[in-house]
């Protein structure tokens, strides 16, 4: 007899993004209650969780569709919608439709950024993301709103930079720029003594003003991204800007689809 799978789902991966999930919902209530500092930081705590369940369910081998399932509608709560309204009870209410339209710009670009990232799983390049990454998106837009408490600036005085941030946020996640992912760093090897000293001198630059200095981090890095794509090409072209690229799209066929298309 041949042993039967146990049915269920694995605990500590899915509690890890249980825990990103209610983060992005807490920052939504407290949106909503005027407690903008404490939603922007519940953003940032997401952010960790997210970073450590994928993580811990390939440690752990306990990786599952159904995780992985979870964990995108998790992302889409806490980096698509959670971002975009804490950005618009913040500094967009009194712009109007521009207002709503540059939340929504944000939501909708999260929402295609995920979903292309998972129809390209095992087909991407590991070294680069396609598109800004929805979770740094949403940094960029809870690290202005955490900027602007933290410096007393009322959000709808600058309502026109908060929409043009939050919506070229959404607009650079579905873009075809390259960012660095990071993936290939070894965080199991062994570095030199003075690498620690430097992680150390980073967390205390973070601590001295947390809220500016992520934001600038996370602003650095969505810029980087087109950087990065118009030097590694010799003529920029709208494929690399946006649009679907020639071997994305081949990438989606086998081999006698693509012979086909190729004789239409």
């Amino acid at each position: 007899m041949t042993d039967t799978k146990r049915k269920g789902i694995y605990l500590l991966p899915n509690l890890l993004t249980t825990g990103g999930l209610f983060s992005g919902f807490y920052a939504i209530v407290s949106a909503m209650n005027g407690h903008f500092e404490a939603a922007a930081v519940a953003i940032f705590v997401a952010m960790l969780f997210d970073g450590l369940d994928g993580r811990v369910a390939r440690m752990t081998n306990t990786q599952s569709e159904f995780g992985a399932e979870y964990d995108s509608m998790s992302d889409m709560v806490s980096f698509g919608i959670a971002p975009a309204l804490v950005a618009y009870t913040w500094g967009l209410t009194e712009l109007g439709k521009l207002g709503w339209l540059a939340a929504f710009v944000y939501v909708a670009g999260a929402a295609l950024r995920l979903a292309r990232f998972n129809t390209q799983i095992g087909i991407a390049d590991k070294r680069y993301f396609q598109g800004l990454a929805s979770p740094a998106a949403a940094a960029l837009v809870a690290g202005l709103v955490w900027v602007g408490v933290e410096y007393e600036a009322v959000g709808t005085d600058y309502g026109v930079i908060v929409a043009f941030v939050t919506a070229a946020a959404g607009l650079l996640m579905v873009s075809n720029f390259k960012y660095n992912s990071f993936k290939e760093v070894n965080w199991q090897g062994k570095v030199p003594f003075v690498a620690l000293l430097l992680v150390m001198l980073v967390f205390v630059i973070v601590a001295t003003q947390p809220s500016l200095v992520l934001f600038i981090a996370f602003l650095l890095y969505a810029v980087a991204g087109p950087i990065n794509t118009f030097r590694s090409v010799d003529k920029v072209k709208l494929e690399h800007v946006v649009g679907d690229a020639d071997e994305q799209v081949d990438a989606e066929f086998g081999p006698e689809d693509k012979a086909k298309t190729d004789k239409e």
